[in-house]
């Protein structure tokens, strides 16, 4: 069982030694401080789960101190303890985020029942800290070429507005990363956020998952359920591959986004909710409308707010930090020791076509992480058919939608044939495209440009 930690800080030293001897005799690793000033810099040095802290001591009061450790330390529970308690000071106490208020002199059953309380409080707190930590680490938007700068700079705009986003792109892109983004950024935040893949649940029960059912409204239903949009209240509900939606389910989708209201099945109550709807496809709804497969009303509905999640192939110079992002999370969550990436390596993953986007990019780092007996992933270590796309090593511009995103593609290109062509020397490089060589570096790591290992990068002689 985890031992906690305990900070006593108090004037007195009979209580400092009482509290010390009980709390030392029920395994709890306790510290001690006579003043605020010295019980703030312990607090800080030990990172202790429970504070037991006097409301009035020379100097520094309490609720001073106490208000200090709370903005400082979120994660420590404080009780505050006193030989002179009233009402109004326990309130401010509990305002300032005290757990619980003991008087002086302090009985030992309510001072073990007060510490345990926090110390499972404390336990809860860092559960939810961590788990909230690891989820964010998991779920973040990686990369800092253009075209995701002004994707992640479109997703801070939208999220401060209740409007509809629709998210195309193609599979693997990272569409729900780009959905949870926006939740995490939205007042909703601390609300619930419900993900349902509308493709993988058949269609004779879809209505069943998104709106509830009735017990007995269709065979198999042996009891009342709630369905997604009423999980959703006040959160957001990501509805993924909307496209394979029935046109029947459609037409309920569309009822809640201009009403706010759901029907279960097989009843004739209808439920107001309040729930922010992103959708995404990797279909051309535009077509699907052509079709009759796709409501062209609720394709309007959906599009207030288009984001486009952009292919791996636009934006290669990522390649790198998304690497170093899922090993560090491999890594860590299967407690393996963090691996290394030979230059080669990129380079092939800068020429790979990637047809499976960032997530095919996942996969392989994380296979290549378990099965690579050595230390240094090499080309060796590819798996079979992995063979670089030598069509896809230079970005295509035409696929460029602002003159900025031309403008640096086409210049990648260019820095990348020319280095290239003379070795990758880079002193021979920048003198022979009339360009500073500080400035070609700069380039080169801004770009992502992938330098070959082994390779004589600059001159080291007038002859090189």
């Amino acid at each position: 069982m985890k031992q906690f930690k305990v900070v006593v800080i108090d004037d007195e030293k009979n209580i400092l030694e009482s509290v010390r001897m009980v709390l030392s005799y029920e395994d709890y690793q306790v510290e001690t401080a006579r003043d605020a000033m010295e019980g703030i810099a312990l607090v800080g040095k030990l990172k202790p789960e429970i504070v037991l802290l006097d409301v009035r001591m020379p100097g520094i009061d309490g609720l001073t101190a106490l208000k200090t450790i709370r903005e400082q330390h979120p994660l420590c529970e404080v009780i505050m303890i006193s030989g002179h308690s009233g009402v109004e000071e326990a309130l401010q106490a509990a305002r300032f985020g005290a757990l619980d208020f003991l008087e002086k002199p302090i009985a030992r059953e309510r001072l073990l029942l007060a510490v345990r309380n926090a110390a499972e409080k404390a336990f809860l707190r860092r559960e939810n800290y961590l788990l909230k930590t690891q989820g964010a680490r998991k779920y973040c938007l990686v990369g800092a070429s253009p075209v995701m700068k002004e994707l992640q700079d479109l997703i801070t705009r939208v999220a401060r507005t209740d409007s509809t986003v629709l998210i195309s792109g193609e599979s693997g892109t990272g569409k729900e990363l780009i959905a949870r983004e926006v939740h995490r950024l939205s007042r909703r935040c601390e609300q619930k956020f419900v993900q349902v893949n509308c493709a993988a649940i058949p269609d004779e029960l879809i209505e069943s998952e998104l709106f509830g059912h009735e017990k007995g409204s269709f065979t198999g239903a042996h009891e009342k359920k709630s369905g997604k949009f009423d999980s959703a209240h006040r959160g957001t509900i990501f509805l993924d591959e909307i496209g394979d939606l029935s046109l029947k389910a459609q037409a309920k989708v569309l009822r809640v986004l201009e009403e706010g209201e759901v029907q279960p099945v097989g009843s004739n109550e209808v439920k107001k909710v309040d729930v922010r709807i992103i959708a995404a496809t990797n279909k051309d709804l535009s077509q699907e409308i052509r079709n009759n497969l796709f409501r062209e009303d609720l394709f309007f509905r959906l599009n207030v707010i288009p984001v486009r999640s952009p292919a791996l192939r636009e934006r290669k110079s990522d390649i790198p930090l998304l690497v170093d992002h899922f090993l560090a999370f491999f890594s860590e969550e299967n407690n393996r020791r963090r691996k290394k990436f030979s230059s080669e390596v990129l380079q092939s993953f800068k020429e790979y076509a990637w047809p499976g986007n960032v997530r095919e990019l996942r996969n392989i780092v994380e296979r290549l992480l378990i099965m690579a007996r050595s230390e240094l992933i090499t080309p060796a270590d590819l798996p079979p058919g992995f063979v670089a796309d030598p069509g896809a090593a230079q970005e295509n511009a035409a696929s460029c939608r602002t003159w900025r995103e031309f403008r640096e593609v086409s210049e990648k290109n260019f820095l990348s044939n020319k280095l290239k062509e003379f070795s990758f020397n880079i002193a021979r490089t920048a003198r022979e495209i009339d360009l500073p060589r500080s400035n070609l570096y700069k380039k080169i790591s801004s770009y992502g440009i992938i330098i070959p290992g082994n390779l004589e990068t600059d001159e080291g002689s007038p002859s090189s």
